[in-house]
């Protein structure tokens, strides 16, 4: 599975910025949390970083913190690295050759980072999280390499994500060709496990509308959102079963328009001891915002 992905994703590394409007505007609003959060890192890390759209977001935050941006695919990494060689913190490196922060481009998985314990400050995911496949374990090498009293801050998609394919897709033809993603609730409680502490979980519905379907599967495709599960489709979908996928998703067109629903969780909580109730539990507090389109 693993294998699959980072396939997919090196294949998509090229052009996935053009096709990324959704995973961007994500990353906006993610780093829109840290508004009221008082964090003054040193040293963050970017864990699935991609193409380093929320590498720049988070550089443009924290100007003096070094960033490493963490990614399975080395084709996205060296797409990060050229957009922060395109940046102004690396334009006055080269002119004035200071102590201006560095970018680092490290390739590794998640579930199994490279990093030392207690090194970072700060660990920032963007719409990584739903590829792992462990993700109490990656829950806790994140919280391995942060220091305590460090921020951890991420933003995931839920199980009503692409909500209308997986129910047109629906016994097409026995495969599966949505994946699965974790409910807010487990990933609050997969925190408390993993040792973080005062966990704030939040969700909303992003709904991006397609003229058709192929537009929205080349989408898909653009970005390296293949599905990966076990039992899915190796190869086309046959001819007959293409036809009746296109024919359920019609029934969701409205206002001449094919609507694809994201369900965005976001999550903050921080690498320290938490204070708990009398009989030990851990409060973890959601949060839904309204649908947005």
């Amino acid at each position: 599975m693993k294998r699959a992905i980072r396939r997919s994703f090196q294949r998509a590394a090229d052009h996935y910025d053009e096709a990324a409007f959704l995973q961007h505007e994500v990353a906006r609003r993610l780093d829109d949390h840290l508004d009221g959060v008082k964090i003054a890192p040193q040293r963050i890390l970017d864990a699935g970083c991609g193409t380093g759209f929320g590498t720049s977001l988070l550089r443009a935050r924290y100007p003096r913190a070094d960033v490493v941006g963490l990614d399975l695919a080395d084709a996205m990494l060296h797409q990060a690295a050229a957009r922060q060689r395109g940046s102004v913190w690396e334009k006055l490196r080269a002119r004035l050759m200071s102590n201006v922060p560095n970018f680092v481009p490290l390739c590794g998985d998640i579930e199994r980072l490279p990093l030392a314990r207690a090194s970072f400050d700060m660990a920032w995911s963007s719409l990584a999280l739903q590829w792992v496949g462990d993700l109490q374990a990656s829950f806790k090498e994140i919280r391995r390499v942060l220091k305590p009293g460090g921020l951890f801050i991420f933003a995931s998609f839920g199980p009503d994500t692409l909500q209308e394919l997986r129910a047109a897709s629906s016994g097409v033809d026995g495969h599966h060709h949505v994946n699965r993603f974790i409910d807010m609730h487990d990933v609050g409680d997969a925190l408390v496990h993993a040792g973080f502490s005062n966990p704030v979980m939040e969700m909303e519905q992003i709904t991006l509308t397609y003229a058709d379907l192929p537009a929205l599967l080349r989408d898909l495709k653009a970005i390296g959102a293949h599905t990966v599960l076990e039992g899915r489709r190796e190869g086309l979908m046959g001819k007959s079963a293409w036809q009746q996928l296109r024919r359920n998703y019609e029934k969701y067109r409205q206002d001449d328009r094919l609507p694809a629903t994201y369900e965005v969780v976001y999550g903050h909580a921080w690498s320290e001891r938490a204070q708990k109730l009398e009989d030990g539990r851990q409060i973890i507090e959601f949060r839904n915002r309204k649908p947005m389109r």
